[in-house]
């Protein structure tokens, strides 16, 4: 691990925006497990549909079995993850640990339908926030992101093969109805989630140009351990100055949903005229996107 993903980024975690935003997802999520989910057994995807269910037959409270199976993830994953936002993403799991323990509040509805769309688009929101926050809300995609290391499998793969059992499980301890409106939950938490984190892509192109070049490439090669490709451009063709025009570097750097905002953030801070854009791939393989497995 490089010595910046080894240090802790105070400044980062405790910006006030990454604050008020972490903290609103945070509530969105508490209100969706207390005032829909929780009291009419619709699970979700991940985490919570997995303590949820563990909750149902152990009687473990359910504060408790999100809070241990969402630290055990982080553990394993602090590695690859950096310093940082493993710490930012502690702060966020045991925030949703004890919100959801200390708030009481009566089920909003008993209509199906409302719970599964409500509940589900309240807790996709608020899991959009956290990640907009530059935290995750649900320890299951560190998971996956370690399986991806091991395994031939993508991301979304991984979470989908996860989702999968859970929800044949819920069928046989809730029942069948029970499990198909927690399927809906769980898509419209998908949506809601693509809606507020900016694309649910599991890679994301972005594209940079800027003065410093040089030491954005070393910045994303050196502190984030990714592979970057160089275009050669000219940059100019203004209305007002259309022959003045410079070469520079257009530099390509595929990367996940997780890490977009964080070298976003440091580009920003290096070069805040740097010019970026992102483009949303559905596919992504070879390179160096994955380490398989050495036989």
């Amino acid at each position: 691990m490089s010595p910046e993903l080894n240090s802790i980024n105070w400044k980062e975690i405790l910006r006030p925006k990454n604050i008020i935003l972490n903290l609103l997802g945070v509530i969105f999520i508490s209100l969706a497990l207390k005032g829909f989910m929780l009291p009419n057994k619709f699970l979700d995807g991940g985490v919570i549909g997995l303590s949820m269910l563990l909750n149902e037959v152990t009687h473990i409270p359910f504060a408790a079995l999100v809070l241990i199976f969402n630290m055990f993830f982080l553990f394993l994953g602090k590695r690859i993850l950096g310093k940082t936002f493993a710490v930012h993403s502690f702060i966020t799991f045991s925030l949703i640990s004890l919100c959801t323990y200390l708030i009481h509040i009566e089920s909003v509805t008993s209509d199906p339908i409302l719970i599964a769309l409500f509940g589900g688009c309240l807790i996709g929101i608020g899991m959009g926030l956290c990640v907009r926050s530059g935290s995750i809300a649900d320890g299951v995609e560190i998971l996956a992101l370690l399986v991806t290391r091991k395994i031939g499998l993508n991301i979304s793969e991984v979470i989908f093969g996860i989702n999968t059992i859970l929800f044949l499980v819920a069928a046989w301890v809730f029942g069948i109805t029970t499990a198909f409106y927690s399927i809906v939950t769980y898509f419209a938490a998908v949506k809601s989630l693509d809606y507020i984190a900016d694309g649910l892509e599991q890679y994301t192109a972005l594209n940079i140009i800027s003065a410093k070049s040089e030491e954005i490439k070393s910045l994303i090669v050196t502190k984030f351990g990714k592979g970057i490709t160089v275009i050669k451009g000219e940059r100019g063709y203004l209305p007002d100055s259309f022959n003045i025009k410079t070469d520079c570097d257009i530099i390509v750097t595929v990367v996940t949903r997780l890490e977009l905002l964080r070298i976003k953030n440091e580009v920003s801070e290096l070069d805040p005229k740097a010019f970026m854009f992102i483009q949303y791939i559905k596919e992504a393989s070879g390179g160096i996107l994955r380490y398989r497995k050495k036989h």
